[in-house]
């Protein structure tokens, strides 16, 4: 198996969490062209608002935001992406910068031709349909960040994240009680719509009280149970559709 095919070995891992793929299509899936493009942190490589993109970005190794941004520059993170994550799949149908993408710790890309990635899913329907439950998972996360920014208080939107990551973190089918997580208070303030000194409170709040710990580009988690009730966090959004009775195969059932 070569470098590239490792990789992304990891994302038909995330796939087949929840689609049902034969061998010859999981091989046909890490058989697509890649081109390996290394970034330094706080480097962006696609911008809210290109007019063409020409590939999706898989993500190898660290860590990347997806935001959006006001006209006088200031940021919004809306999505965080780890190893494993094909960060904007849905553009190989939408080929244009909704949302910028930014390295926010040295990473690892995996460029993807959408022309690849089209052949792919034309010649195999059951990989076209995995690719869009994909696609609704990350929608499905989107969802619960809008609520957590819109509704959810400082300490609740915090705690929420850190559950978040943890589920994913484990590949979607487990609880870590520390995982690496390379973000910086500054970006959790842009992901979670609040101050840096409000993130600080926060985070010591959370500490103090013995639930977790969030220093030097990792999470511990001290106490999942209170940590998922302060963050009113309920992990179906992330996991209903990876038991084996839910992963799905439509494609020639109907």
């Amino acid at each position: 198996m070569s470098r590239s095919d490792h990789d992304l070995q990891l994302f038909v891992d995330r796939l087949t969490a929840r689609s049902v793929l034969t061998v010859e299509e999981q091989q046909a899936i890490l058989a697509l062209p890649t081109h390996r493009t290394e970034l330094r942190a706080k480097q962006d490589f696609v911008h809210d608002g290109d007019e063409e993109v020409t590939h999706s970005s898989f993500i190898a190794s660290g860590l990347v935001g997806r935001f959006g941004q006001t006209v006088t520059g200031a940021r919004q993170i809306t999505a965080f992406h780890i190893p494993g994550d094909m960060a904007d799949l849905h553009s190989a149908v939408r080929p244009v910068g909704v949302g910028g993408l930014t390295a926010l710790y040295d990473t690892t890309i995996l460029h993807v031709p959408h022309a690849a990635i089209r052949r792919l899913a034309a010649h195999y329907p059951a990989v076209a349909e995995a690719f869009w439950r994909d696609c609704m998972l990350d929608a499905a996360i989107l969802m619960q960040w809008v609520v957590n920014v819109g509704r959810r208080d400082a300490r609740t939107r915090i705690a929420h994240i850190l559950c978040e990551m943890s589920i994913r973190f484990g590949g979607d089918r487990q609880i870590l009680l520390d995982y690496p997580f390379f973000a910086t208070q500054d970006q959790l303030a842009d992901a979670v719509a609040l101050t840096n000194v409000h993130v600080n409170r926060s985070l010591k709040a959370l500490r103090t009280e013995g639930l977790a710990t969030f220093r030097h580009g990792a999470v511990e988690i001290h106490d999942w149970k209170k940590l998922a009730e302060v963050g009113e966090f309920d992990s179906a959004y992330l996991v209903a559709d990876t038991a084996p009775e839910r992963q799905k195969r439509l494609i020639g059932t109907a």
